[in-house]
């Protein structure tokens, strides 16, 4: 048996893409909002953990991490395999998932039996792209800005000071501000609500 647990702050999607998977006799399936998942994740020790990488919780500060109890690098050393639910117009979400070491990668317009078949895939430590999601990849890998900056620049675009990114990510002030400069200036920004802007019109938070 396949212990899933799925990852989505919307309740009807979550409710209805639970009964789906479900239905499968090989998949016992959990649910939870990302407020949630950390939890739960504890609770019922998933073999795959299906999640919705356009929330703001999976590119916050712990995000990825705090679901799995450490970055996710598929079934081999105890952590679930990571199985990366996107859309093709925002490749920032994917370069995250595959930043944590994600095994699977699937849009969000895919069929129901590709998402069995992409939970199957993984469970087993096997890679599985959906191939609508390539030229995304592409996008993801031009994206100028580290992965630390991805991180500043989510918290800023959900309104958070600079004080309140320092406390959130244990760093100085003033290293915050470096972060944001470097931000405004790699996107070609006039200030940090050009660069946050600039930053969501390219999909990368």
């Amino acid at each position: 048996m396949i212990r899933v647990l799925l990852v989505h702050d919307i309740h009807l999607l979550r409710a209805a893409l639970a009964v789906l998977i479900a239905r499968e006799p090989d998949l016992e399936v959990s649910a939870a909002p990302w407020t949630r998942a950390a939890i739960m994740s504890r609770a019922v020790l998933p073999d795959v953990c299906v999640v919705d990488m356009d929330s703001p919780e999976a590119g916050g500060p712990d995000g990825l991490r705090r679901l799995a109890g450490r970055a996710p690098a598929g079934p081999a050393d105890g952590s679930p395999a990571l199985l990366a639910l996107a859309t093709a117009e925002r490749p920032g979400p994917l370069r995250r998932a595959y930043e944590e070491r994600a095994l699977g990668y699937l849009s969000k317009n895919a069929s129901p039996d590709r998402l069995v078949e992409g939970i199957r895939h993984v469970a087993k430590g096997e890679r599985y792209i959906d191939e609508s999601l390539g030229y995304s990849f592409l996008q993801a890998s031009e994206i100028p800005l580290t992965r630390r900056e991805l991180t500043v620049l989510s918290l800023a675009a959900e309104g958070a000071t600079i004080g309140e990114i320092a406390r959130s990510l244990h760093l100085s002030n003033g290293t915050v501000r470096n972060y944001m400069a470097a931000i405004t200036r790699k996107t070609g920004a006039r200030n940090r609500v050009d660069a946050i802007r600039i930053s969501r019109g390219a999909g990368w938070v």
